[in-house]
């Protein structure tokens, strides 16, 4: 099961607190303040890896809290530190203060780490306050209480390529020809319920990332069929496929198609609609009526963008798809690295 979205709290340790004590030894009279700190609290820590690709495993464990700190004990022993605590997320998680909404870190890479919620610290034991007129005080700190938040974490799938298009338009088709993911595949719609990633091998130890994203119907953006609630995935893909059923067996008409989902994109974000798009008109195998296929590339050729033919059944220009998609994305790489060096 696929989840990008979760609430969790955190509580990180209260410190420990300090002592008030004074020593006791055998042949010594006048025995000074010996009341020792208290320990750090556990602070909570969230780290990105490559081993997860989903956030349920926080749905059935909310809660996370570190280990408190120990108080302090005569003698000028200290307490111990509380033990960290740490909730492993998957690479694209961003955190969200559940009360303000406000962004507070987006893991980019694996093996970056924030702390969420600090653990307070420890008091101050009595032999901290001792001093050439006050030699035998009588009080102490007590720890600070640690930080406790509620987070809302919600998973942006990182991913070289996106594939958009109505349902059926043949998305998950395409990604099970060009990588080694299986998804479910129906001659239904929204038969794809949850994002799919798919790794494409191009050769010369070269691979792209794509991510096939639930079908898109007239007014996603509004909460229309599954809403926008996968659009989000888009955000961070480089390059957009944007697929078109061409078939006549659609009953819809590819041009209308084609302008429907480029307007969700923009309503959900207008530099989704600015992002690179190659389009895709798909199912040329059952294609009846060559005038649909007219239609679409006559109207993508005043948008100015890419159009590629395909049958993913017959493997007609799939190949040809492939490699326009890795020249594309050496493209936006190289433009990338002109804006960060100029």
């Amino acid at each position: 099961m696929f989840l990008d979205r979760v609430k969790i709290k955190v509580k990180a340790g209260d410190g420990g607190n300090g002592v008030t004590a004074f020593r006791r030894e055998k042949f010594v009279p006048h025995g000074g303040p010996s009341g020792g700190d208290g320990g750090v609290g556990g602070s909570v820590w969230i780290e990105s890896t490559e081993g997860l690709n989903t956030l349920l495993h926080l749905r059935y464990n909310p809660e996370h809290k570190a280990e408190r700190g120990r108080h302090g004990e005569g003698s000028n022993r200290s307490g111990k530190d509380g033990a960290d605590a740490t909730v492993k997320v998957p690479v694209g998680t961003q955190i969200y203060d559940a009360e303000t909404e406000v962004l507070m870190f987006d893991f980019t890479e694996p093996g970056q780490r924030y702390c969420a919620a600090r653990g307070g610290k420890g008091g101050w034991g009595n032999s901290h306050f001792a001093t050439p007129t006050q030699q035998a005080p009588k009080y102490h700190y007590d720890g600070r209480p640690g930080e406790e938040r509620e987070l809302q974490l919600e998973l942006k799938l990182i991913a070289d390529v996106g594939l958009v298009g109505f349902p059926n338009a043949g998305k998950s088709t395409l990604i099970s020809v060009i990588s080694a993911a299986k998804p479910k595949i129906a001659d239904y719609p929204f038969t794809t319920l949850e994002p799919n990633l798919g790794v494409v091998d191009v050769g010369d130890f070269r691979t792209f990332v794509v991510a096939d994203i639930p079908g898109l119907i007239e007014g996603a953006s509004d909460g229309a069929g599954l809403g926008d609630r996968f659009l989000r995935h888009v955000e961070r893909t480089k390059l957009i496929l944007h697929l078109v059923d061409v078939s006549s067996f659609s009953g819809r008409d590819p041009v209308e198609d084609y302008e429907i989902i480029n307007r969700e994109l923009a309503n959900y974000d207008i530099n989704l609609a600015a992002r690179p798009q190659i389009v895709v008109a798909t199912k040329l195998d059952i294609l009846e009526d060559d005038e649909r296929l007219a239609s679409l590339k006559e109207r993508v050729k005043k948008d100015n963008k890419e159009f590629h033919e395909i049958s993913s059944a017959s493997r007609k220009g799939v190949k040809e798809l492939v490699n326009a998609v890795t020249k594309r994305l050496d493209a936006i790489a190289e433009e990338e690295i002109e804006i960060s060096v100029a």
